[in-house]
């Protein structure tokens, strides 16, 4: 049996971690470039993934501290599920993608690196890409991250959810 090594990985895992939650941020703040933060909203916001799987990962996070999606409101819940369906539009429009993986991350067992504080992940799929793992410790993101974020920013300009 071969054996892929993605050392990357457990290094993040296993690595020191912030004292506060990445989740938990400050209202609007002229940091939000650098933290990759692409809207706001009145329950939740959408983020893009610092360490992506592929080009345009996404994350849609309440801003309430919770753990699990059974501890949303109906008002959460909705604005995550608005934020989601205009991500996959977004990609759509921008990247036309063949697929796109959408899911949860809650507790430590389902993979989530940040596990006190509920995420939502949206990646961007196209055949012959690798997946979740890397191939030999390195992934192909072929677009500078701050370049898709200014790409990406003029979707949510307007949004009015």
């Amino acid at each position: 049996m071969d054996v892929l090594w993605a050392p990357w990985s457990l290094e993040y895992i296993l690595g020191p971690k912030p004292d506060v939650c990445p989740f938990c941020i400050p209202e609007h703040t002229e940091e939000d470039r650098e933290r990759f933060i692409l809207h706001r909203g009145a329950h939740s916001f959408v983020i893009m993934n610092k360490y992506p799987y592929n080009n345009g990962h996404l994350m849609v996070t309440p801003y309430r501290h919770v753990t699990s999606l059974i501890e949303l409101e109906r008002e959460e819940t909705h604005e995550i599920m608005d934020y989601i369906h205009h991500c996959v539009r977004m990609y759509k429009a921008h990247f036309n993608p063949q697929g796109v993986n959408i899911g949860p991350n809650m507790g430590e067992a389902a993979g989530a690196g940040i596990k006190e504080h509920l995420h939502f992940h949206l990646v961007p799929r196209w055949i012959g890409d690798s997946s979740f793992m890397a191939l030999a410790s390195t992934r192909v993101v072929p677009e500078h991250l701050l370049t898709t974020y200014e790409n990406f920013k003029p979707y949510f300009e307007k949004l009015t959810i």
